[in-house]
């Protein structure tokens, strides 16, 4: 049966993604996707959908605010836009997002039915029934603004949704996931990220089957007129008890608030790990790989990570600030995105991919060689400081064409 599997703390962030970012994240997104559902199959990719460390380092991999509530928006739009015309071939199809689009995916899934030959009406159900329990079965103090539901020709499903509290400023995205999933009111979620923030009101816990049955009675005897004076009773006599049961205890992700990211945010061993293995393997496989033009030692150590969101473990996700060393971030944080580098990236994987359904894997194998030499080095290797690689980046900016949403980057 599916469950939480974990929890994070998202800072609300205000403003949209440009649109020289978009284009690109819609492209790169859909590689990626593409990538590991040709090595690992459709219901891989959904699982690490599923997975908020990963879902969280796919978005920082793509240029994107490394610890923002906006990852979550900018992510379900660029698969929607880029796995649209691929949705024939992948058989995945990306419904709903954020406010009027969410309220669409009912209908969205009904038509897909029709087209793809699955229970639309059903999936549509279903869709309507997790925004329920995540927005009045577990109130937790986050209202929900966001709703991705991403289809397999199969019927196979997962499903990302949002919620904010204005008052904290933080965001909550939940997770859900089909496979497994034998009830929707016992503890049901993949996972849901956000910072535990006192007792709250859970009725989706196995644990609240009779809380739920007692409830149902309660309505059923005594009406809603006697519900409000038993409640008015209670509100002013009611001695508050303690609590019975604590939630099972979940791995924790904290995006903190600071924008810059810092030496305790990733795991140092492995960002240098993926610098060796670019330094390592960047001329051995430049045969393979790197014959696109213009293609050179930077753009294999963003490959590196890449290559890593494709193949990595869901161990490997715990830090997914790192990934934002790949193709920086629109903010400045923690470098302007070097377009250079960006589209040098989105050419090589477009060309392994063509070349990988022609059953020519050189270059796939070669991406592969890349994360596996990083996993290999990271047990011994050393290098730089954050900010020393950090500060290396700004002085390189303007020649990679490092822009962000303040202009472009000058000397």
């Amino acid at each position: 049966m599916s469950k939480r599997s974990g929890s994070a703390d998202l800072p609300l962030h205000g403003g949209r993604v440009p649109p020289w970012l978009s284009d690109r994240m819609t492209r790169l997104g859909a590689l990626i996707a593409e990538a590991i559902v040709h090595h690992y199959g459709r219901d891989e990719f959904l699982c690490r959908l599923s997975h908020p460390f990963w879902f969280q380092s796919f978005g920082s991999v793509m240029g994107m605010d490394w610890h923002s509530s906006g990852i979550t928006t900018s992510v379900i739009g660029a698969l929607k836009r880029g796995l649209k015309p691929l949705s024939g071939e992948l058989g995945l199809h990306v419904c709903g997002g954020r406010g009027a689009q969410s309220r669409k995916t009912p209908e969205e899934l009904v038509d897909i039915g029709y087209r793809v030959g699955i229970d639309g009406a059903r999936l549509a159900g279903v869709s309507r029934l997790v925004a329920k329990v995540d927005s009045a079965a577990v109130q937790d103090g986050f209202d929900l603004y966001l709703h991705g539901f991403i289809v397999a020709d199969d019927g196979k499903w997962v499903v990302v949704q949002q919620g904010m509290n204005d008052e904290r400023r933080q965001a909550r995205r939940y997770h859900w996931l089909s496979e497994g999933l034998e009830s929707f009111l016992d503890s049901p979620h993949r996972a849901i990220e956000g910072r535990g923030q006192g007792n709250i009101i859970n009725l989706a816990d196995r644990r609240a089957d009779r809380s739920r049955l007692g409830q149902l009675d309660i309505l059923a005897t005594l009406g809603p007129d006697g519900i409000a004076r038993e409640a008015s009773a209670l509100a002013q006599s009611a001695e508050p008890e303690a609590v019975v049961a604590e939630q099972l205890i979940l791995p924790h992700l904290v995006m903190p608030a600071h924008h810059d990211v810092r030496a305790g945010d990733i795991v140092m061993k492995r960002l240098h790990g993926s610098l060796a293995a670019a330094a390592d393997r960047g001329p051995t496989d430049y045969q393979d790989l790197l014959l696109v033009p213009g293609v050179g030692a930077r753009t294999v150590k963003a490959l590196a990570m890449v290559a890593e969101v494709v193949h990595g473990a869901p161990c490997r996700f715990s830090d997914p600030a790192r990934f934002s060393l790949a193709h920086g971030g629109k903010d400045r944080h923690p470098f302007p995105v070097p377009l250079k580098v960006y589209d040098e990236t989105i050419r090589v994987m477009k060309s392994a991919i063509s070349k990988g359904k022609l059953g020519r894997e050189e270059e796939l194998a070669a991406l592969k060689r890349l994360d596996i030499q990083s996993r290999q080095m990271e047990q011994y290797v050393t290098g730089p400081d954050l900010k020393e690689i950090i500060a290396g980046e700004f002085r390189d900016s303007e020649h990679f064409g490092g822009r962000s949403v303040f202009g472009w980057e000058r000397r």
